[in-house]
């Protein structure tokens, strides 16, 4: 028996708890690590936003594809599906916080970590992330426990009713928004010449990434000599122009963006960062490009620190970038810290992986 980690967002796991709790779902993208998932194993459920463990459920068939909507009214992009078994399911009162000191003080990957730091969420990142058998045991052990004679973790829960119930009602179908907070929105980091330079940096990495990749590169011309002076061997792989057939409008957006991978003629992934800047910019970019080419299909993704994690998710999800004719930016654009890119960076045999190993890492707006 193994144990794979299942996570939920307030809204997911609420709509989980108005299903028949038998199915639990996962995106395509996460496909072939559901392939490592047998009968008999067990799915440990965390709560994100409240960063709690909330239950544990048994694998009884799968996994297989199903489209048909279960867990949402809307488009249900969980379409990888298991059979599964409640053996648990705590009331959100109950539920463990990760923080609370004989759970961090315990599992392998939060004990030699500061409880502030950002530095383990690594393992937390996705589902289907298998876990240590010691963790597995303890985090069901403690659940069970918590269930026979729990203690009470008082919760926000006018905050947690707005996380899981923003929806707007279109003609076709319900579409989750977010509405940030004004005190987050509009508090934007201080522009110094430090957070400029890691800047650079970052966007150095994801382009260096992309070239050991065999991957050709395009890099705004504003930054190239900045970005050259990090990483010089990038200029074999950088593009001077875009291969493109596009209007003059979707050439000059897609120029602005800050790193491009192309495979031939075809872009493959576009990367913004956003380090000392407002997030909405890049996303306003990313969502500029979907106006002006909603056939397009390309993955987009912004990076930005750790802390910014949960800003980023929030203007992802903004009513005005969930009701793209395209169809909603969450879709299409994806979270990756700059932990995540550091962890890509340093696979081994970089060359002979494929760009898709970005899929692993990155953090879907739920």
């Amino acid at each position: 028996m193994a144990y794979f980690l299942d996570l939920f967002s307030p809204r997911t796991f609420e709509a989980f708890k108005r299903s028949n709790m038998e199915t639990s779902g996962f995106r395509m993208r996460q496909q072939n690590a559901a392939e490592h998932v047998k009968p008999g194993d067990r799915f440990l459920c965390y709560l994100t936003k409240l960063s709690r463990w909330i239950g544990v459920l048994e694998v009884l068939e799968g996994p297989y594809l199903d489209s048909s909507p279960i867990f949402l009214p809307e488009d249900d992009p969980f379409v990888v599906r298991f059979k599964v078994k409640p053996l648990l399911l705590l009331e959100l009162q109950k539920s463990i916080p990760i923080h609370e000191d004989r759970v961090w003080n315990s599992l392998t990957f939060t004990k030699d970590h500061g409880k502030g730091s950002s530095t383990w969420t690594g393992k937390i990142r996705s589902s289907l992330v298998e876990l240590e058998e010691s963790d597995g045991r303890f985090i069901e052990k403690i659940l069970f426990e918590q269930l026979d004679r729990g203690t009470d973790y008082p919760f926000d829960e006018e905050g947690y009713g707005k996380l899981s119930s923003h929806t707007v009602v279109r003609a076709d179908k319900l579409i989750s928004v977010s509405v940030p907070d004004a005190s987050i929105s509009n508090s934007e980091p201080e522009f110094t010449e430090t957070g400029s330079r890691e800047s650079i940096r970052i966007q150095a990495l994801v382009a260096d990434i992309g070239r050991q990749m065999g991957l050709r590169v395009w890099l705004p011309k504003s930054d190239r000599s900045a970005v050259l002076r990090e990483v010089p061997q990038l200029q074999e792989a950088l593009l001077d122009r875009l291969p493109l057939n596009y209007d003059d409008v979707t050439l000059r957006t897609i120029e602005q963006i800050d790193v491009l991978w192309l495979r031939g003629r075809s872009i493959v992934r576009a990367f913004e960062v956003e380090h000392t800047t407002s997030i909405y910019s890049g996303i306003l970019r990313m969502a500029d490009l979907l106006a002006l080419q909603p056939n397009m299909d390309i993955r987009l993704h912004i990076i930005a620190p750790a802390e910014r994690r949960e800003k980023a998710f929030q203007e992802i999800r903004r009513p005005v970038f969930s009701l793209l004719d395209h169809g909603p930016l969450s879709e299409s654009c994806t979270y990756l810290s700059y932990d995540s890119l550091r962890e890509i960076a340093g696979q081994k045999h970089l060359a002979h992986l494929s760009d898709s190993v970005v899929e692993e890492y990155a953090e879907e707006a739920e």
